[in-house]
């Protein structure tokens, strides 16, 4: 477990196109989680657990309402804004302690991606992938909605750097 006062492999990928690098859903047979259309995933079985606890934690918030400072006071909140979710996520799969902000997961775990979860984080955002999912809450797409969520939607990284906790 670390703190924040202290990612390379698997998942969505990196591609090129207009505005630069971009998040995309990858499909990796084995280790690519299922959106299902209630707005939940699940994971293979051979996951390790701290994935599967992961996806549990994020399963639990998905579809809460986006709250600014949701989650930073405490981990059980009525919504979460993006660090909060991100937090949440990562204490219930035990690879944190505490709560972060988006500037502060900049520098979380190792650089680069991992093989199981990844840590995006600029100054003013910071989302996950998954087993290859996004959870984030930025909008969702045309309804303009926000709050934690999956999805398999692209989006561009330009600002961002990839973080991953040690082993995933």
């Amino acid at each position: 477990m670390v703190c924040l006062s202290q990612c390379a492999g698997g998942g969505g990928s990196y591609g090129s196109g207009r505005g630069g690098a971009r998040w995309r859903p990858s499909r990796i047979p084995g280790r690519t989680a299922v959106l299902y259309p209630n707005g939940k995933a699940w994971l293979p079985a051979n996951a390790p657990i701290r994935v599967h606890n992961a996806i549990a934690a994020a399963n639990r918030i998905a579809g809460r309402p986006y709250v600014w400072g949701g989650g930073h006071a405490r981990l059980e909140d009525r919504g979460y804004d993006c660090s909060g979710a991100v937090s949440y996520v990562l204490n219930y799969a035990g690879v944190l302690r505490g709560c972060g902000t988006s500037d502060a997961f900049r520098r979380f775990g190792q650089a680069g991606r991992g093989e199981w979860i990844t840590v995006y984080a600029k100054d003013g955002h910071t989302f996950l992938e998954i087993a290859g999912l996004r959870f984030d809450t930025g909008s969702r797409g045309n309804d303009r909605s926000t709050g934690p969520h999956w999805t398999l939607k692209e989006r561009s990284l330009s600002g961002f750097r990839a973080r991953h906790p040690s082993g995933l």
